[in-house]
């Protein structure tokens, strides 16, 4: 019969799974108190958190929702990470903390409804960022509206420039037959 406290860590975790956009499972063997507390910073700066979870629990957490697909792959020590946000600055927060920490692997993750494996997640890690997308989508857009501008302003310009060149010429005209004039 299941204790009061596991059926409150498994509604948890139902909870906290609920409506997320990237679930992924870790191994974190071999690294120390210090080291998961500073990848929980690092999460948490991103929007994300870290949580050990035992596989029993998480496997019926996630029973009979969209991230039954993992339910395999909870074997052996496993963290969580969960985020509801941005997956791709969650890959590049993990992906900036195994660089200095081998110990933590990677072995699954469920990413915007698609399960990935660890290769994919390093190239969700490699991808620019939400904003930079659009940053370069509105730098596609904009550049050729500017030159566009540019060629429809152009005539107009080009006429301002000559009336004003014949405007000069004018004026000097009239200033030299003015001073041929005698007084």
């Amino acid at each position: 019969m299941p204790t009061q406290a596991k059926v409150e860590a498994v509604e948890d975790l139902k909870s906290r799974l609920d409506g997320v956009k990237t679930v992924l499972l870790t191994e974190y063997r071999g690294l120390t108190v210090q080291q998961l507390s500073e990848l929980r910073k690092q999460l948490r700066a991103v929007s994300a958190e870290y949580k050990v979870v035992k596989n029993r629990l998480a496997r019926l957490a996630i029973s009979s929702s969209k991230l039954e697909g993992l339910s395999p792959h909870l074997k052996g020590p496993v963290g969580v990470i969960i985020a509801k946000d941005d997956p791709v600055a969650v890959a590049k927060a993990l992906q900036t903390f195994t660089r200095t920490n081998q110990a933590l692997s990677l072995k699954v993750g469920y990413v915007e409804g698609q399960v990935l494996k660890a290769d994919g997640l390093k190239a969700l890690a490699d991808l620019p960022s939400k904003e930079a997308v659009r940053a370069q989508i509105v730098g596609a857009v904009q550049g050729p509206l500017a030159q566009l501008v540019g060629l429809l302003l152009a005539p107009q310009r080009e006429l301002v420039y000559v009336l004003a060149e014949r405007g000069k010429g004018a004026e000097q005209e009239a200033a030299t037959g003015q001073a041929e004039q005698p007084e």
